[in-house]
């Protein structure tokens, strides 16, 4: 069954539909295949049934898994801590991001120079109807600067003022699955839900990964929501610059 958009299921998010399996260069990976009103969907769960470290998921295989089932968009859901203003439930949608990551690989060619262009790192069309999308729920769409840490370890008071020096809120899993995303010519687009105020930021206050998944629980409903109307309003034809990504890339 060929999918027109790939969703990458992030902490506590799922979609049901028919299990099977994609192989693909960088290992198997298994996917979900529904629809949504006539369009064809395929879901990829990021950490897996063992939930995966953030340092050890497979990304070049899950953006591959999303190209060989004929999807041509991608979007991303992911929990994020804010480093800035954001309240709980904030819908979060990256325009740029930085990353503090050390050991993931992060990109498809390892034998050539290819050097893809990142001045949008996120599709602004797939962008614009999620935020749309969202709005027509009447949720608060906050737009920014995405910072991926390492993990897994959750971030210090004093990494946490480092890193809202550059950006508004942080995460772990949005990098390198947007690189990849870019050099496998996929539109790709990042839907944030902010969880919880990042590290130091609610005074003393201990974070716990218990109240991460948690509030990812409560907003489950109104994300599966908006990548459904999103979805009904993303045109066939991809107008944006991402298909013509590996154009003039190499050396």
């Amino acid at each position: 069954m060929n999918a027109e958009l790939a969703v990458i299921g992030g902490v506590g998010f799922c979609l049901e539909g028919l299990a099977d399996e994609i192989e693909t260069p960088h290992g198997d990976v298994p996917v979900v295949f529904t629809r949504m009103k006539g369009r064809r969907v395929v879901f990829i769960s990021r950490h897996g049934d063992g939930h995966l470290p953030p340092h050890k998921v497979n990304y070049r295989a899950i953006i591959s898994a999303a190209k060989r089932c004929g999807a041509s968009r991608v979007i991303s859901t992911n929990t994020v801590g804010s480093m800035s203003s954001h309240s709980s439930g904030c819908i979060f949608l990256p325009y740029d991001f930085v990353e503090f990551t050390k050991s993931r690989c992060n990109t498809f060619f390892e034998d050539k120079a290819v050097h893809v262009d990142m001045s949008q790192p996120y599709c602004p069309e797939l962008r614009a109807h999620l935020a749309e999308a969202a709005r027509s729920l009447c949720l608060t769409v906050s737009e920014g600067i995405y910072v991926c840490s390492e993990g897994p370890h959750l971030e210090s008071p004093a990494q946490i003022m480092m890193l809202r020096q550059f950006g508004d809120v942080v995460g772990m899993t949005g990098y390198p699955e947007v690189v990849l995303a870019k050099e496998a010519a996929l539109c790709y687009a990042s839907l944030c839900i902010v969880t919880n105020p990042a590290c130091g930021l609610a005074g003393k206050k201990k974070l716990s990964v218990s109240e991460i998944s948690d509030s990812m629980k409560k907003y489950c409903d109104s994300i599966r929501e908006i990548i459904y109307r999103a979805s009904q309003n993303i045109p066939a034809h991809r107008s944006c610059d991402c298909k013509d990504a590996l154009s003039d890339a190499s050396l």
